[in-house]
């Protein structure tokens, strides 16, 4: 240590500069420290604060999602946890309840918007996105926005409502702050990639000195079907419903578990995870001449052999450098070949040399099969009830089955074990038990009105149920009829209205019953009933619908217009809820 460390330059008395250094001088390199940051103290402890730049507010952020699975609602809610982190203040909007007038005010926008069936918007944003589409949307001068698109490559119209929203936005003045990105059904990974590159280009960016505030979301995490792992069940019952002299086969299955049952609730489905047919395995491996026995269990178990999507015939092209197949591409043909086509039908037609990595690359994951479930568990503890009708058709010269339906009618014996998964249903649930509920559930769409039923029955509702039921024949294709008549005994059900389609001269649908009993429906509609619709989605849905809204127009005398309004509106109040498919 210098027994001098204080030199004479500095800016004190020559008799204090020997002092400090009598004491500095001998002083540890601890004691010296120590010394330093306790003259530091005190000069803070003196020093006038300064005050701080105040925290910039939290810019706003709208994410609009368009869900049918809720798979668009979960990213939507991902994407509004990280936007917080970043500076941002999310606020969640189901396109659904959609203020069409608003989105002139926003500053950011983030859309994610799934694709239900052939290029459809789902069910429940049908209205709000026809009306973005139209004439009546605002300018959007001034808003930046990004989109990201959920589908399934399954279908020609791969991402078709992502793809639209995102060129309309642009029409209506938007600025494209990111690149849309379209997501298949393995869309995890891409799509929490293009939230976190969005999210960063929408952030505002700090000004030097100054801080931010950070939302902070305080509200219990909710259990999200990503959150409820696939189960084991035993086949309790295998029942079909239909006669013998039936051309349909609808089973109803039992389902019992180990444990207690999915904590499902009436509305929701269960993921059936099946396997391919044994002989459709078979047909593709003589057609590629492969023989290899962990090959076969993947296409048994794990990869979609059935579906032809455009994505996969371009990797038949890529990967086999097949000339028909890239010539059939080119020339725009392709999307009306693979049209009632299976990869079975590829594979035939362009035959080449395949190896089992190529054949791999062709191929999916084989995706569950979602069914409604058909049971309370106030009424059947801790079992699950799933009602299948069998899916057989012809196309193009070959017999077709449907994966999961033909895995459950025909293969699942009492006994046998399957693999389910819980899927919650948000929007697709009973109202408070002293509303009045319309259901309407043709075919296997009776599945959850089984369930509504049970547990309306077991909870004493006082509200009254109005069931219109409808399928081909009285005799032979009555599902649960003798359930019903007992429903409508004891009063768990008000009334039921059938249809049987093939019993007389003309065929009548649900939706020909619901014109007929038009001035009660509008009745138990203004009285507060709740309208649920379940089944197919591309005729009978629409047709239901645009049934309710000729209704409203004759019973009350408005125009067309002005019907749809009012439908629209019962809509907006969530008291008309879809399940289709």
């Amino acid at each position: 240590m210098s027994p001098a460390p204080i030199p004479k330059t500095a800016p004190f008395p020559e008799e204090q500069i020997e002092l400090l250094n009598r004491v500095v001088g001998v002083a540890s390199v601890t004691q010296r420290a120590w010394l330093a940051g306790f003259l530091a103290g005190l000069d803070a402890a003196d020093a006038q604060p300064q005050p701080a730049a105040p925290p910039r507010p939290a810019e706003p952020l709208t994410i609009l999602y368009a869900t049918e699975s809720g798979n668009s609602e979960k990213l939507a809610g991902d994407a509004a946890k990280a936007a917080r982190k970043l500076g941002l203040k999310p606020t969640l909007v189901d396109m659904a309840d959609l203020d069409l007038r608003s989105l002139a005010s926003i500053r950011r926008l983030m859309v994610i918007a799934a694709t239900w069936g052939e290029g459809d918007a789902p069910a429940r944003a049908v209205s709000a996105y026809a009306d973005l589409m139209s004439d009546r949307a605002p300018s959007l001068d001034g808003v930046e926005f990004a989109v990201l698109a959920l589908g399934d490559t399954a279908y020609v119209e791969f991402c078709a409502i992502g793809k639209a929203l995102d060129r309309r936005l642009e029409e209506l003045g938007g600025t494209r702050i990111a690149d849309r990105v379209d997501c298949d059904l393995d869309f995890a990974k891409p799509a929490a990639t293009w939230i976190e590159d969005t999210l960063k280009s929408l952030a505002p960016h700090d000004e030097a000195g100054r801080g931010r505030v950070i939302e902070v979301d305080f509200v219990a995490r909710q259990a999200t079907s990503a959150d409820l792992g696939p189960v084991e069940a035993e086949v309790g019952e295998h029942i079909n419903l239909n006669s013998s002299r039936s051309d349909k086969e609808t089973v109803h299955l039992e389902l019992a578990f180990d444990g207690a049952a999915p904590a499902y609730k009436p509305g929701d489905s269960l993921d059936l995870y099946a396997d391919n047919d044994p002989a459709a395995v078979d047909a593709v491996l003589k057609a590629t001449g492969l023989k290899d026995d962990a090959l076969r269990n993947d296409l048994q178990r794990n990869l979609d052999i059935t579906t032809l999507s455009l994505k996969a015939m371009e990797t038949y092209a890529a990967t086999t450098g097949h000339r028909y197949v890239k010539e059939l591409l080119e020339s725009g043909a392709a999307r009306e070949w693979i049209a009632g086509r299976q990869l079975i039908d590829l594979i035939e037609h362009f035959p080449i040399a395949l190896t089992v990595e190529q054949l791999r690359a062709v191929t999916r994951p084989l995706a569950p099969r979602a069914y409604s479930i058909a049971s309370a568990r106030s009424e059947v503890g801790d079992e699950a009830h799933l009602l299948i009708a069998a899916v057989r058709y012809q196309s193009r010269g070959r017999g077709r089955k449907g994966v999961a339906s033909g895995y459950a009618v025909e293969r699942l014996k009492k006994g046998a074990r399957v693999k389910v998964k819980l899927r919650p249903s948000k929007y697709f649930a009973l109202p408070d038990p002293g509303r009045d509920i319309i259901m309407v559930g043709p075919g296997t769409g009776i599945a959850p009105f089984r369930a509504f039923v049970q547990e309306r029955r077991a909870a004493g509702a006082a509200g009254k149920s109005w069931l219109f039921f409808g399928d081909r024949r009285y005799t032979h294709d009555f599902l649960y009829q003798l359930e019903w008549q007992d429903a409508l005994a004891d009063g768990a059900l008000s009334r039921m209205d059938v249809a049987f389609s093939r019993d007389g001269a003309e065929k009548h649908y649900v939706q020909h019953r619901m014109w007929e009993q038009r001035r009660d429906l509008v009745d138990w509609l203004d009285n507060g009933a709740h309208l649920y619709v379940c089944g197919d989605a591309k005729a009978m849905a629409k047709d239901v619908r645009a049934t309710l809204v000729r209704a409203v127009a004759d019973v009350k005398a408005l125009a067309p217009d002005a019907a749809e309004q009012a439908v629209r509106q019962i809509e907006r109040e969530h008291r008309y809820q879809q399940d289709v498919y």
